[in-house]
Order: structure tokens, then sequence, then C-alpha cells
């Protein structure tokens, strides 16, 4: 565990040397909150990119807010242009009909347009999180849309859920209520559910319907 720790510093710290303006993203799931946490060692006004959906469940954002103030997080959220109660007048309630859609407006849409102001991308990735991160590296380049190529780090990305857990304890940071329910994968509420499938813990995200990604972490075509 110490020596995992260690090269995730390591990570950090190179990549925070470098001229490129960084930022992080978000979910205020356990491992965002780790890398957040070893970010703000060493950049406390890093900035924090929160996707606010408008479907998150409410204990999400409560605790998004409660991080943000222990912490004195540079907290940015970003939003759809449209409300989703606009978004439900036009097109109906999306992440029932069309989740990838629904992806596309309220996440995708407005993290790649938040994100063009940054050179340096800092997530909370991990590969054992799903089959499609399996192969991920600890720092990649990833195109925007608009053609803009930003360098992706993902510092915990070789960690297991044991890994994030002991780091949590080990500095007694606070972890999101909806663990503690059962959750192991948390997103949207409509789109969340308990795990079906105790080895996957992304299985509870879109159950049932085929998805396994929002779009955020996918290349532009």
């Amino acid at each position: 565990m110490d020596q995992r720790v260690a090269a995730a510093r390591e990570i950090i710290a190179g990549q925070l040397a470098g001229s490129g303006v960084p930022c992080v993203t978000s979910s205020f799931q356990s491992e965002d909150i780790v890398v957040v946490h070893m970010l703000i060692a060493e950049r406390p006004n890093i900035p924090v990119l929160f996707l606010e959906t408008g479907y998150h469940f409410p204990e999400t954002l409560t605790y998004r807010d409660q991080m943000a103030a222990a912490w004195r997080l540079n907290l940015v959220n970003l939003s759809a242009p449209q409300s989703v109660a606009e978004q439900e007048a036009q097109f109906g309630i999306l992440n029932r009909t069309a989740p990838d859609q629904c992806c596309k407006l309220r996440k995708v849409g407005p993290l790649f347009a938040g994100l063009a102001d940054y050179e340096v991308w800092f997530t909370g990735l991990r590969r054992e999180q799903s089959p499609t991160r399996a192969n991920l590296e600890p720092v990649e380049s990833f195109k925007l849309p608009s053609g803009k190529t930003l360098q992706k780090i993902s510092p915990v990305y070789d960690w297991t859920t044991r890994d994030v857990w002991q780091y949590m304890q080990k500095f007694s940071i606070p972890e999101l209520p909806l663990y503690a329910l059962g959750y192991t994968s948390i997103g949207c509420a409509p789109c969340t559910k308990l795990p079906l499938d105790p080895n996957d813990p992304r299985s509870g995200r879109w159950a049932g319907q085929g998805k396994l990604e929002c779009g955020i972490h996918i290349q532009a075509e």
C-alpha cells in the first residue's frame, strides 16, 4: 500500500511540475476523493470539476458540498445548457428511452466544454473498475472533439478497491454515505442500482441496458 501511494504521488508531482494548466474531475466517489486528497496536498487551488447533471442522489450533492467546504476545494460545477425540466419537455425522459443521449447531453458535452480550459486532466480511473478500463495507463493523451489534446492522468490506475478503502481509513476521510447502503459504483440516481453481480462493482450502473460507460472517457472520433 505504501508503495502504491508513493507511486501515485510521484505521478502527480511529475505532472504538476510541468507548464500545463491542471484540473481534476471528481464524482465524489472514493477513488476520486483519494486523488483529490493527494492533489490538494500539492496544489490546494486546483480546479475540481463536478458534473452537475440534475439527476444526482441528494446524498451525493450533500457530500460534495461537505467535502468542498471541509477541504476548501476550488469546486467547478459543470452543467448542461438545458435544465432537466427543459430537456424532459423536449425529449422525454431520456435516461429511460435513450441513456446514451442523456449522458451525451448532461455529462459528455458539458465536461468536454469545461476541459477546454486545461491541459492536464487528473482522474480517479482504475483498471479494476470495468473491462473497458482494463488497459488503462497512468498517463495517456486524450483528444477532445475540438481537436485539442490533453494529458489524461490516472494516478491510482492500478489500485484495488481495498487500496482505496485503506487510504480513506488511513487519512480518516469520510465516505459518501451511499456506500453504506450497498452501492458500489454511483452515478445519476435513475441509472444507479445496487450491484447485480457482487464481483462487478459497476453492475448496478445502467443495469440491463448493455451500457458500461457514460462516454466521458471515450476518445472523440
